[in-house]
């Protein structure tokens, strides 16, 4: 095998709960985590020198040390003493800083994919310690599906699949520093947090309403308040028949989940020919229909 082709796929996140910050700076957090049908296309191959290169269609991203994807296949070369060269193709469709963990999805892909081109071997649990090193939720890429989600990340317990539905992702035309929605998160007696508890059992009972009644994102707390237009999409996802509507991560992404398709079309096309989304797409959720080896 001399290349291979992948696809790499953006989360939601069903919840998202801070419960403390730690002496070193990070944040714990409860969150559940799920994989939809929206992808980037990475395709690997190998090359006879022994360099790294890196080729994407977004011109104003970095095809150096600074895009996750170089350092994903440096780590793979550099921990299992690989001389031979590789070159990715990075074909972008998942927003940028975006809250969908496109960047973690695309290394987490690079590894998995460099883990079968080079014939490694490695089990899931040593690609996930290896993601790890390169960012939060880079283990939970390489695992996909349903999954709760805990201390800075890192910690994972699969989850039957989430309730069928149907997801309309909305991203406004602005940019929303993490660094920033962390440092301003004020963790007081009047935040709204979700149940998550609540969330995994009404998962496990395939209860699609009782799930969603339960869901909240606490860096919405920061993020609705200094950028209006989250919380405007959110309005019309709502008005627009979605179930419910909640900011993935640390936004600015907000998705819609629907029970109706016909609602889910309808409000694909308000959001496309309206001036609220900059990105808008509709999709499913994804579960992997085999288990990473």
């Amino acid at each position: 095998m001399n290349s291979i082709k992948l696809k790499a796929y953006a989360k939601i996140n069903l919840g998202l709960d801070v419960i403390r910050k730690r002496e070193d700076g990070y944040h714990e957090v409860r969150m559940i985590m799920q994989t939809i049908g929206l992808y980037d296309k990475v395709s690997i191959l190998r090359t006879n020198n022994t360099s790294i290169t890196v080729k994407t269609n977004l011109p104003y991203l970095p095809v150096d040390e600074n895009n996750l994807v170089y350092k994903a296949a440096a780590l793979i070369k550099n921990t299992y003493q690989i001389s031979q060269g590789v070159h990715i193709i990075l074909d972008k469709k998942i927003p940028v800083a975006a809250g969908l963990a496109g960047g973690s999805s695309d290394a987490a892909t690079v590894l998995y994919g460099l883990n079968r081109l080079f014939h490694l071997n490695l089990p899931k649990e040593e690609l996930m310690a290896l993601g790890l090193k390169l960012g939060a939720d880079v283990p939970y890429c390489l695992m996909r599906g349903t999954a709760l989600s805990e201390g800075i990340g890192e910690k994972l317990t699969a989850l039957p699949p989430f309730p069928f539905c149907y997801v309309l992702i909305v991203k406004p035309g602005i940019n929303v520093s993490t660094r920033y929605v962390y440092e301003n998160l004020k963790l007081n007696d009047s935040v709204k947090h979700p149940n998550i508890d609540a969330i995994v059992s009404a998962i496990k009972t395939n209860d699609l309403r009782e799930a969603v009644s339960h869901f909240d994102n606490v860096l919405e707390t920061v993020t609705v308040k200094d950028y209006p237009i989250i919380g405007q999409i959110k309005e019309q996802l709502m008005a627009s028949g979605a179930i419910t509507s909640l900011m993935s991560g640390s936004g600015p992404t907000v998705f819609g989940l629907y029970d109706s398709k016909e609602k889910a079309e309808r409000s694909f096309y308000q959001f496309k020919t309206g001036n609220l989304g900059k990105q808008v797409y509709l999709t499913g959720l994804y579960q992997p229909r085999l288990k990473l080896s």
